[in-house]
């Protein structure tokens, strides 16, 4: 089945084997309207031979077969390009993890927020779609939503993932170590506090955590840090 994002998961999903203590109401007390202030004064913004480039590599470098792209985030519910099918799986090597700043979208520059990408080490479950036609296309927009920055601190990466129906490569986006941006593995408590009061014109860190668990639950997978994670979150917000 095409689709441009997944199905909304009801409230009862995601309370499956225990509900979630970061609830809607939660995440409204952290939202509220921010102007988008612009590029970021003194990065240096991508442009568009930056992405036909990108693009050319990635599709060069493709195994034989259909597009192969790993969601283990918001790529389960926006991935701004046409994707179908569905298949769980799991990266060996890599987990999910808060690990890099914004001062847009999802933060200020007077208050940055976190954002995930997949780190180093461990483990992820998620999601294997096949990019629709126009491959070229539809990759391109892809790349465009993840990647606004040079350098990229988000970096697509030929991953090896394995599903019930067997071993694939699938494309996925990892962070960069050595970019500014890579805050590492900061303390849970710590990216509790932000992700609890960091917002930006796209939203809360809280509502992009409660929507990430929400929609990997309905797909029949539990992060276990995550979990923990919105717990504290929830506690952050209260005591805020």
């Amino acid at each position: 089945m095409n689709r441009t994002t997944s199905g909304k998961p009801s409230s009862r999903s995601a309370g499956r084997g225990g509900g979630m203590t970061l609830s809607e109401a939660h995440v409204a007390r952290t939202l509220r309207e921010v102007a988008d202030a612009g590029p970021t004064p003194g990065m240096v913004h991508m442009v568009d031979a930056d992405y036909v480039r990108i693009r050319d590599e990635i599709l060069a470098a493709a195994p034989p077969g259909p597009l192969k792209l790993f969601a283990y985030g918001s790529l389960l519910w926006k991935p701004a390009a046409e994707v179908r099918g569905g298949e769980r799986v799991v990266a060996a090597g890599w987990h999910r993890a808060f690990c890099f700043s914004v001062l847009r979208y999802r933060g200020t520059v007077e208050r940055p927020g976190l954002m995930m990408a997949l780190d180093r080490g461990g483990q992820c479950q998620g999601m294997v779609f096949e990019i629709a036609e126009p491959v070229a296309a539809n990759l391109e927009a892809l790349l465009r939503r993840e990647m606004t920055i040079l350098p990229p601190v988000n970096v697509p990466r030929w991953l090896h993932v394995r599903g019930a129906g067997g071993a694939m490569r699938a494309l996925g986006f990892v962070v960069d170590p050595a970019n500014p941006r890579y805050v590492g593995k900061l303390p849970k408590r710590a990216v509790a506090a932000t992700l609890a009061t960091a917002v930006g014109h796209w939203g809360s860190g809280a509502q992009y955590l409660y929507e990430t668990i929400r929609h990997l639950d309905a797909c029949g997978i539990r992060d276990r840090n995550l979990w923990e994670l919105q717990a504290m979150v929830a506690e952050a917000i209260e005591a805020g």
